[in-house]
């Protein structure tokens, strides 16, 4: 039989790839060494002072529910950690003040505590049967192997999920402007090149609008780079409200930002969504900031609002023709400097 059970631990660490998965086989392989009714695995809260039965296996009269939370002071585990007793087989001598020993009929138990590597309670590993059920020392052999191997495997997916975090943040951050926390001019092209997949599945045209923002050095100038910055990340809040799923926002970089969308449909209603685009983001740029104790009347930014069709240029060719629409604009409107009111 120990032969059979290592040949199966052996398998099933070689084929498992998730914690549920191992313990639902070990917890079938305890149940055979053990002959008890019902094997588990608990977790611990001990800040919410609660014990979670996470995976149980019933076979026989025994039904201890997958899912159950109790009170951690109430519980046979709490119990046998702090009396540093994991067997009896005679629960409601040993434990008679434990209702929910009671409630369950719990005659026969016996649990291992598993700890961490930082020598934290992560929870128990139990059995329990209704009869009477004598502890081989094979069986307490088998407990405490599971029970390092389930601690083990814990540790393991841990250590994935933290470098999977990390992995994602480290990701986002090369993709994320430092200053406005906007898409970064990587994301917005790889943002635009999906925009344009779905233009041209949909046959329509994307909407490219280009921000410059005038006179920006001289916001730097008179008031600092610190206020400059706040000014930066004030025009990226203004720009993102109001932004629906489907919108692009982004800081191409400097004193640059991009806002990009659908077409509607027609070349007519391209135009009309154009100047209404134009006007939208001239008006939330231009206005008043307050900036600590710097206050500025801002008066816009030059735009450069272009409709393309995807079928016939990429994310760069559409962003170098908006580039030069703003360019047209710079030239075009008058230099008009922004009001500084102290």
């Amino acid at each position: 039989m120990s032969d059979i059970i290592l040949a199966r631990v052996s398998e099933t660490l070689a084929t498992e790839q998730s914690l549920e998965s191992l313990v639902r086989q070990l917890l079938e392989m305890l149940e055979i060494v053990t002959e008890m009714e019902s094997t588990y695995l608990t977790k611990v809260d001990i800040n919410a002072r609660l014990q979670h039965i996470l995976y149980a296996r019933n076979s026989k009269q025994m039904q201890i529910p997958e899912g159950l939370s109790v009170p951690w002071g109430e519980t046979l585990c709490k119990r046998a950690i702090e009396s540093r007793c994991f067997y009896s087989d005679d629960v409601a001598e040993h434990w008679a003040d434990c209702d929910a020993a009671k409630t369950l009929g719990i005659t026969t138990y016996m649990s291992i505590p598993i700890h961490l590597a930082d020598g934290s309670l992560y929870g128990t590993l139990c059995a329990t049967s209704t009869e009477k059920k004598t502890l081989s020392h094979r069986g307490e052999q088998v407990l405490q192997l599971f029970a390092g191997l389930i601690a083990h495997y814990i540790q393991k997916e841990s250590l994935v999920m933290q470098l999977r975090e990390a992995n994602a943040a480290l990701i986002a951050h090369s993709y994320t402007d430092a200053l406005t926390g906007l898409p970064n001019r990587r994301a917005i092209f790889e943002n635009l090149t999906a925009l344009f997949s779905l233009a041209r599945h949909l046959k329509r045209n994307a909407i490219i609008a280009y921000i410059d923002l005038d006179d920006f050095k001289l916001i730097n100038d008179r008031y600092g780079h610190e206020t400059g910055d706040q000014f930066l990340v004030e025009v990226g809040k203004r720009l993102t409200t109001g932004q629906t799923e489907d919108d692009i926002v982004g800081r191409l970089g400097g004193d640059e930002f991009l806002v990009a969308c659908l077409s509607k449909g027609n070349s007519d209603a391209d135009n009309a969504q154009i100047t209404i685009l134009r006007k939208q983001v001239s008006a939330c740029i231009a206005g008043e900031y307050v900036l600590g104790n710097v206050h500025i009347v801002y008066p816009g930014a030059s735009l450069g609002v272009v409709s393309v069709d995807p079928s016939h240029i990429d994310a760069d060719g559409a962003l170098r023709a908006a580039d030069a629409a703003m360019y047209r604009d710079k030239k075009e409107k008058s230099k008009t400097r922004f009001l500084a009111l102290d």
